[in-house]
């Protein structure tokens, strides 16, 4: 059975929550954008036994709860964001499949963009899976969910595991990523502006896709945008003893997924030594075990927003949230600055302890800016500009 239309909150009685997980997915990013010096990976040498503790304390902790969990709770949202805007226009008696190419088109161009100031930006994939989500959103609930859970359990990799078994010979090749980030990185190293821009726009699309490729995550962001266009469906983001549970259910679930995963993935190297198995073997553990830790995530968020106190703290981050395309944007632009040889070139002298700092110092920019703006507006600027480019043409 296809899913059910259903009235959702306006525009002006939005379902603030998801604003919230927003936000604190996009602090996420930042924080690993920062140290890892926006897919600079060159760090100096550090002398002082202290930071020393510190730099590996930060980079053990981030990389724990944050790397790849921020990134599928964005994913979640944009499949959320999806349904929420098909939704509207199918109560209105609308189509919005061919308005959503669109928008592809333009988050491509955005983007595009975005990829010249930093190669290891994500918007390039969101806007070529996002597809996806107009190949299935007028399938039934259940179908989606299957289809979704086939997708996390990285079938390509599966099938590589099942060709080095059954050929003992099989040797996988070299990452296809790496040359291209090797020419990405001299360029960030010693390269201007324009030479960044250049570089970036293609050989560096080229590395973080390879990346992305390599590393399960077209996919797994393709299962994560279907899954959050079923929490849309299921409209299990508004507060209601159901959904409470409901999410209690999931943060166990998850809970109790996540330490085996991740534990087996640890000790896995100890068993199996041939790399053509243990490579692909170990992606789908790690796949697998950061959306158990992102179910945590994301129920716990909404649990700690509806059922405490702190939800007030929480409550905080939804202008950040809402203005998540602006900040993640921006970011780059001033990352960039600050790295990269064609700006400042602070790599060469800063440390992750320094970097997670800046990182912090970035968000709380971004934050006081995004409660100034939205006090006089109902949009960011550049989601404002989205939005105007999205139903040109029409009288939206």
């Amino acid at each position: 059975m296809i899913n059910q239309l259903q009235p959702l909150p306006s525009e002006k009685n939005r379902i603030e929550v998801a604003d919230v997980l927003r936000g604190a997915a996009v602090l996420g990013i930042t924080l690993i954008h920062f140290i890892e010096r926006f897919s600079l990976y060159s760090y100096p040498e550090e002398t002082c036994g202290f930071l020393q503790f510190t730099d590996r304390i930060i980079w053990d902790s981030v990389y724990f709860t944050i790397s790849g969990k921020a990134y599928c709770i964005f994913a979640l949202l944009f499949g959320f964001s999806f349904f929420i805007q098909d939704n509207g226009q199918r109560m209105k008696g609308r189509d919005f499949r061919g308005r959503f190419a669109w928008r592809l088109l333009l988050l491509m161009v955005f983007a595009c963009v975005n990829s010249m100031l930093f190669p290891g930006e994500i918007l390039v994939l969101y806007a070529i899976i996002g597809y996806v989500l107009i190949a299935v959103c007028r399938l039934s609930t259940r179908v989606v969910l299957w289809i979704a859970a086939i997708l996390l359990l990285q079938p390509i990799d599966i099938g590589k595991i099942i060709y080095a078994i059954a050929d003992p010979g099989y040797v996988a090749g070299p990452a296809i990523d790496a040359p291209y980030w090797d020419i990405v990185n001299t360029v960030q190293k010693d390269g201007s502006f324009l030479e960044m821009c250049k570089t970036a726009l293609w050989t560096g699309n080229v590395a973080n896709m390879g990346w992305m490729i390599t590393h399960g995550r077209v996919l797994q962001t393709a299962a994560l945008f279907m899954l959050g266009m079923v929490i849309g469906r299921s409209n299990t983001l508004t507060y209601s003893e159901k959904n409470i549970k409901l999410w209690f259910n999931v943060l166990i679930i998850s809970l109790v997924s996540f330490f085996p995963l991740y534990g087996l993935n640890a000790v896995i190297p100890d068993f199996i030594s041939r790399e053509a198995i243990l490579t692909p073997l170990s992606l789908i553990l790690t796949s697998l075990a950061n959306a158990a830790f992102t179910g945590m995530l994301f129920s716990g968020i909404i649990l700690l927003y509806y059922l405490t106190r702190f939800g007030h703290v929480l409550q905080r981050l939804a202008p950040y949230g809402r203005m998540s395309l602006t900040n993640y944007l921006s970011q780059s632009l001033i990352g960039g600055f600050l790295f990269y040889n064609w700006g400042l070139g602070i790599y060469q002298y800063i440390g992750i302890t320094t970097c997670f700092l800046m990182g912090i110092g970035m968000f709380l920019v971004q934050y006081y800016f995004d409660g100034w703006w939205m006090r006089s507006h109902r949009h960011g600027p550049l989601e404002w500009l989205w939005k105007k480019a999205t139903w040109v043409g029409t009288s939206k």
